[in-house]
């Protein structure tokens, strides 16, 4: 799937990809945050995943005039999780809002698992 979007100097198309590779970069930089999640859905079992699969733990979708980005993620032990999730929603809209220029209408964070150290 591909965003689009018109401004005064033409038509911009952004690959999904592109959306979310930033959202999964601008996450994972947030105090708290060990990584992205995937979940097998035959198992019930979630993986911590490598830095180069991390668009893996996000899924997009479009609505009405935006789009919408729900994130998986794995977070520490001992961390405040409402206040990281709340940290997370305003930087990942934030950031794409003003780098990619797409209106996000919800940024929903599913925290999957934690870490113990």
């Amino acid at each position: 799937m591909i965003l689009k979007t018109n401004n005064e100097l033409g038509e911009v198309s952004i690959a999904n990809s592109v959306i979310s590779e930033i959202a999964g970069a601008v996450a994972a930089k947030c105090s708290g945050v060990v990584g992205m999640a995937s979940r097998n859905k035959k198992d019930g079992i979630v993986n911590l995943l490598r830095q180069d699969n991390m668009s893996r733990g996000i899924n997009l979708s479009i609505e009405d005039d935006g789009v919408v980005i729900e994130l998986h993620l794995i977070v520490e032990y001992g961390i405040n999780i409402n206040t990281v999730c709340k940290s997370i929603v305003n930087r990942v809209r934030y950031t794409i809002e003003n780098a990619v220029g797409i209106k996000v209408n919800r940024v929903n964070v599913r925290v999957e698992g934690i870490r113990v150290d």
